[in-house]
């Protein structure tokens, strides 16, 4: 792919070359992505949903939690 000047290192393709070879390289790994039924893609969707709310309860509760814990050692 690369050939090697005098010093040894490899010379890189030039700019032109590089930049059709990451378009290419781009298009091949479009072509291997599948997308989600719509089973799927509300199955996930409901999931996220609660784990983004456990998590938003979750923290509610350690501020609240921490916060009245500092009132009584300070306040």
């Amino acid at each position: 792919m690369a050939q090697k000047d005098k010093v040894g290192k490899p010379k890189r393709p030039n700019i032109f070359k590089r930049i059709g070879m990451f378009i290419k390289q781009v298009f091949d790994e479009i072509r291997k992505v599948v997308a989600p039924s719509g089973k799927e893609l509300l199955s996930w969707s409901v999931a996220v949903f609660f784990f983004v709310l456990f998590l938003m309860i979750f923290v509610t509760a350690l501020d609240f939690g921490l916060g009245k814990l500092v009132m009584l050692i300070f306040g």
